[in-house]
């Protein structure tokens, strides 16, 4: 990757949902920054005029501007557009995800390939940006071994979702999921299973009363969050389809990823998990295990890569407007 000076100031700026959150840090870490981490929280009618409005006042987005910005989500846009402008473009402004607003008032946008958005400045990836390393996986591997070292190989992350706008994760679907995990622990697999705060208690309790006296481990909720841990452990990985993130960070491990269609979809939900398919880094689950050639699917490093070439030259623009002046 290009080097970029280490002492450049960065802001993260988002609205504080941690999928918006996780991407942004990701991406600044990559390219060896240490963010300063900014929420905003817009109140009507600057919230409903988000991303095409004026940004609303907020605490905390001031001067000195950072030499790096890098934003993500509908309300962070009328900032990343202010901030270029009240710095005179020397901040170099950078989105992740489609903005909804033109791509040629910020310096870069990063947006997945499912949102079929194009320009000269638009880098598009089938996964998505994420804090993942390699390093990590292995240490939380490590803080977590103990716990699964009874369970049998091979050995099965699950990851579950849950209902959100576009997917439903009901009881009926949830106890036939139960059914086909118990007939794969069954059959002699280890499995680790991470719910989410979308799952919701009955559907965890359905999983778990499924896999009750099996092979198994269910996160109660309780103590450190597994689902790193449990991705490093796994030789194999089940997850559902509610989340481009978790998808993608499944991918990134390199294991057979099995995804689990809930009900409902969207176009481009559609999109996305076809083109995982044919990227080969994911497979439909059909109630069993299977196993293929797979490889990682990192889109982080590329998209800290293509900021950082046009960063450098942003920089060396910016150093010769100084001499000329």
């Amino acid at each position: 990757m290009t080097e970029i000076p280490a002492n450049l100031t960065c802001w993260v700026l988002t609205n504080g949902m941690a999928g918006f959150e996780t991407q942004v840090i990701g991406v600044a870490e990559a390219l060896g920054l240490a963010p300063e981490v900014k929420r905003v929280a817009p109140t009507p009618p600057f919230k409903w005029l988000a991303p095409h409005g004026p940004a609303q006042p907020q605490e905390g987005i001031a001067p000195p501007w950072p030499d790096v910005l890098i934003a993500s989500g509908r309300q962070s846009i009328p900032y990343a557009r202010m901030i270029r402008k009240k710095s005179g473009g020397r901040t170099f402004t950078v989105i992740l995800q489609d903005p909804r607003v033109s791509p040629a008032n910020f310096d870069f946008v990063w947006a997945p390939a499912h949102d079929r958005l194009t320009g000269p400045n638009v880098l598009s990836t089938p996964v998505s940006p994420h804090r993942l390393t390699q390093k990590r996986l292995a240490e939380e591997a490590a803080l977590f071994a103990p716990q699964v070292a009874h369970l049998p190989h091979p050995r099965v992350a699950v990851l579950i979702g849950g209902t959100n706008a576009v997917y439903q994760l009901s009881e009926e679907v949830t106890a036939k999921l139960g059914r086909e995990l118990a007939a794969i622990a069954g059959k002699g697999a280890g499995l680790m299973v991470t719910p989410s705060r979308r799952t919701g208690e009955r559907q965890t309790q359905i999983i778990a009363e499924a896999l009750k006296g099996l092979p198994a481990i269910v996160w109660d909720g309780t103590g450190a969050n597994p689902y790193f841990g449990f991705l490093g452990l796994a030789d194999a990985v089940i997850v559902t389809c509610d989340s481009v993130n978790m998808v993608g960070e499944a991918a990134f491990t390199g294991k057979p990823v099995h995804v689990i269609e809930l009900e409902g979809g969207s176009p481009k939900f559609r999109r996305f998990l076809d083109a995982m398919y044919e990227s080969g880094g994911a497979r439909p689950f059909r109630g069993a295990l299977e196993s293929w050639a797979s490889h990682p699917l990192n889109a982080t490093d590329e998209i800290a890569a293509a900021i950082a070439t046009r960063l450098k030259a942003h920089i060396a623009g910016l150093k010769a407007q100084e001499t000329r002046g």
